[in-house]
């Protein structure tokens, strides 16, 4: 069993029966993100991807913007290869000399749960964050029918969800090629989302335009910031946007659907970026593919 599902043993109850059985539950655990040896913030998070949950995290900040920003990112000062265990909840993040490091008062003063990715900000402005890759220019376009497949390609891809039930999910779609290109899981929404983004800024793959970015949780402000400051010009989720999520959507020139769920969406901003679907039965182009 990997660090990202733990077993315990419950007793469930059906008509009146009790059985006691082992079931698999989402682990969560606190991960200490620290820049140059510098804790910076605690989150609570589902123990997979470490590195690409702290690179996406300070990608959303605004500290990072590409992969050559970095210098190294290491457990507890001890360097991992690939293929190596994640048995530590404290990641470094070492920045290149010529970057910038946050100044201490940005660190986040409490612990952010598994539901925030704004706690520990301590005034207004330090919630609006500007991106380096504007959005509104991007000519992404996709069909209907494609954004009505998304959370489907994505719900096949959350393997740890099949076995626990307890984590969100984030997608991003290329949608030029109709795959997803990345999954990542995690038991808190912008979590995923960090995870997936971070893979992609160590990946050299920023600014995302082209992309699209399904999540499997409601369309929060924090969830489109963390989009737009990766250059992802289109937000699609399950569930409804919030208020602030829309006026940044409109503002940034993105795209945000919600509601994308059975054969039905709402188009909240950037509309013309979504085109009806062509009267020829043949979707080949728009069709959604699934890569591992």
């Amino acid at each position: 069993m990997s660090r990202s599902e733990s077993r315990v043993r419950v007793v469930r109850v059906k008509a009146g029966e009790r059985d006691a059985r082992a079931d698999v539950l989402a682990a969560e655990e606190p991960l200490e993100i620290r820049v140059n040896g510098r804790r910076l913030a605690v989150t609570m998070r589902t123990p997979t991807e470490d590195f690409s949950l702290a690179a996406g995290f300070l990608l959303s900040e605004g500290y990072l913007g590409s992969a050559e920003e970095v210098h190294s990112i290491r457990y507890c000062g001890r360097d991992f290869g690939p293929g190596a265990e994640e048995t530590d909840n404290t990641v470094d993040v070492v920045l290149r000399p010529e970057v910038p490091a946050p100044l201490p008062e940005k660190e986040r003063q409490v612990l952010m749960s598994s539901a925030c990715g704004l706690c520990g900000r301590t005034s207004i402005e330090d919630v609006r964050t500007q991106s380096r890759f504007p959005v509104a220019g991007d000519p992404l376009t996709v069909t209907e029918s494609f954004v009505l497949q998304m959370p489907e390609v994505l719900r096949e891809r959350q393997k740890v969800f099949d076995r626990t039930g307890g984590l969100h999910a984030a997608g991003l779609f290329d949608t030029a090629s109709g795959e997803l290109v990345a999954v990542r899981e995690d038991v808190g929404r912008h979590n995923a989302v960090d995870k997936v983004l971070g893979w992609a800024l160590l990946e050299g793959m920023l600014p995302l335009a082209g992309h699209a970015l399904m999540v499997s949780g409601r369309a929060s402000f924090e969830l489109t910031q963390k989009a737009m400051m990766a250059g992802v010009p289109m937000l699609a989720s399950v569930s409804a946007p919030s208020s602030l999520a829309v006026d940044l959507a409109r503002e940034a020139g993105m795209t945000l659907a919600g509601f994308v769920r059975g054969e039905r969406f709402v188009i909240y901003a950037g509309e013309q970026r979504i085109l009806p679907d062509p009267q020829s039965t043949d979707l080949q182009s728009t069709d959604l593919q699934s890569t591992e």
